[in-house]
């Protein structure tokens, strides 16, 4: 049951932003589809405002049963139904979690789960999640929007749903959709959990580029801009908010960006020319230049602000230097430029995204040691040729699942991981990240993230670039925006309010 009726007669709370979802159905989506989820869909495990460990949510408790960490126990609050009426019990839980391995799409949530053995129920409230090895991170991939319940009556255990609808128990229900232009959401009114909503109803409309949004918050035409505000807007918003009544919200961020060198293409696959690219990219010019010093030079794949965070990649390749890149050319017996393409989605992470692979290309041709070329898609037929291994180096952001030092290494690794592009490292995955699981004290496993970091240097399959912060732009009607990013950077957007309404 849905209810958007306001007492005071305001519209709905309109938030902006330029990541649009690649899908509305849970198990499909390991990526920024999320945004949307965390609000229309319910965890047993979330993060309320100010929380940095994940807190019940739709369970009432959870822990660990046993020392091993291999037993997981969820108790859910009682009561919970889907907006749609029906039950929300153990087996709803159950269900959940087995389609989205059962479904298994490539570069989907079941790589979360590669620590899961098997779910049971006990009774209609008790949910225990038998694991095949140690994992004390556990408790933060049920937190995760991908492992939000959904309905068994409404969506296929073998399949993903297809006909554009949701059934969740989250704090709002999907009033309507319309695919990269707009979502309605309204107050659910069969929700129990932990969110006080602060508005009733909320509209989240999607554009192409920052120019766009910020245009849209000064014209009034909407509230709030969640995320891809370009840099320049952001410098710009800092210069003039006082007297346009805008607010802009900075906080920490734990966004990362970084290349992917795909090992099936002739020349990223040569270890020499991935180091001799790392060895000329200017890190510090980026982030001036291009994005205005709003991002700060990320030099491990582990952001600064994390336990276990290292400086690898400038410890080993200090300053750009031409003459050292060309030297590792030369060594491995390639003295002619390097042909590479550098392929950019257009609309997944702000406008800005073109001006830094353009500046990437820069860098790299004034060598004289490459010949790059530079191309970009829209998301969604970007994200299905990097599966397919079209691109020979392409970008990629990564907005963490959850605030841990693993979630920036484990899903970039293996057969089966978040960027369709296989990457074997069997000292990862076979050692360096179980040891790491079998700690609840995060503080006491950073030796073995710096560890997984040095072979991320050693291999180069993977070079980041910066570290974001995040910016969040509103009216000055607008109240709660500091307590409305969670931890993995996410808007929980019933912290929103107008000012007007108090």
């Amino acid at each position: 049951m849905f209810s958007s009726d306001s007492s005071e007669g305001e519209g709905p709370i309109v938030v902006g932003t330029t990541s649009a979802p690649s899908t509305l159905d849970p198990a499909a989506s390991w990526d920024g589809s999320w945004e949307l989820f965390r609000n229309i869909y319910q965890t047993l495990l979330s993060y309320p405002a100010g929380s940095s460990a994940p807190e019940p949510d739709a369970a009432e408790r959870c822990r660990f049963t046993d020392d091993s960490k291999r037993t997981y126990s969820c108790v859910l609050r009682e009561g919970l139904s889907f907006s749609d009426g029906h039950d929300v019990d153990a087996e709803a839980v159950k269900y959940s979690i087995d389609r989205i391995r059962k479904i298994a799409v490539a570069g989907g949530p079941a790589g979360l789960l590669g620590s899961l053995d098997r779910v049971d129920t006990k009774g209609d409230r008790e949910v225990v999640f038998r694991l095949n090895k140690p994992d004390a991170t556990f408790p933060f991939v049920l937190a995760t929007p991908a492992m939000s319940i959904v309905d068994p009556e409404e969506y296929p255990a073998d399949a993903l749903r297809e006909d554009g609808k949701v059934t969740g128990s989250g704090p709002y229900g999907l009033q309507s959709y319309e695919e990269g232009q707009e979502a309605r959401l309204v107050r659910n009114d069969n929700y129990k959990g932990y969110a006080e909503r602060k508005n009733r109803a909320v509209t989240i409309r999607y554009f192409q580029d920052s120019d766009e949004m910020v245009t849209a918050l000064e014209k009034q035409q909407i509230d709030v801009t969640l995320r891809g505000l370009a840099a320049t807007d952001v410098v710009d918003l800092q210069g003039r908010r006082s007297k346009d009544d805008l607010q802009l919200v900075e906080t920490a961020g734990t966004e990362i960006r970084y290349l992917v060198f795909n090992p099936k293409d002739r020349w990223a696959r040569k270890a020499a020319v991935r180091k001799a690219v790392a060895q000329v990219v200017d890190r510090p010019t980026i982030a001036h230049t291009v994005y205005k010093d709003t991002v700060e030079p990320l030099y491990s794949m582990v952001p600064s602000g994390l336990a276990g965070h290292t400086t690898g990649f400038f410890d080993d390749y200090g300053a750009p230097s031409t003459s050292k890149a060309r030297q590792i050319l030369l060594e491995a017996g390639i003295a002619e430029r390097v042909p590479l393409t550098l392929w950019y989605t257009t609309d997944r992470y702000g406008s800005t995204t073109k001006a830094e692979f353009e500046e990437l290309r820069r860098q790299l041709n004034e060598t004289g040691l490459f010949s790059v070329t530079v191309k970009g898609r829209p998301w969604k037929t970007y994200e299905a040729g990097y599966r397919k291994g079209e691109y020979p180096v392409f970008g990629r952001g990564w907005f963490p699942d959850f605030p841990d030092a693993e979630n920036f290494i484990a899903p970039f690794v293996g057969e089966q991981n978040a960027l369709g592009t296989p990457y074997k490292s069997p000292r990862i995955t076979d050692v360096l990240l179980p040891e790491s699981r079998r700690e609840s004290d995060r503080g006491d496993v950073v030796e073995q993230f710096k560890k997984a970091q040095d072979i991320l240097v050693d291999d180069a399959r993977l070079l980041p670039l910066w570290q974001g912060k995040q910016y969040v732009a509103a009216s000055e009607e607008i109240s709660g925006v500091e307590r409305s990013i969670d931890p993995s950077t996410i808007m929980m957007v019933w912290e929103l309010a107008r000012k007007t309404s108090w």
